[in-house]
């Protein structure tokens, strides 16, 4: 089987969908980032909410 040189080289100057295949290296980056961040904020909401339940808890036993 003969390599055709000009075809090869034809298809290595493509720019034909570059945009699409950069777009979804950002998406997976923004998935990734977003996973890696998510958890920390997640249980720093935790805290926060459970420091909400443990003042209320507190104000309501105390009668206001």
């Amino acid at each position: 089987m003969r390599l055709n040189v000009e075809a090869l080289a034809g298809f290595l100057r493509e720019t034909t969908g570059q945009d699409l295949i950069e777009y979804a290296l950002m998406a997976g980056f923004v998935a990734v980032s977003a996973g890696a961040i998510f958890p920390t904020v997640a249980t720093s909401i935790s805290t926060v909410f459970s420091q909400v339940g443990s003042v209320m808890s507190n104000a309501a036993r105390q009668g206001g």
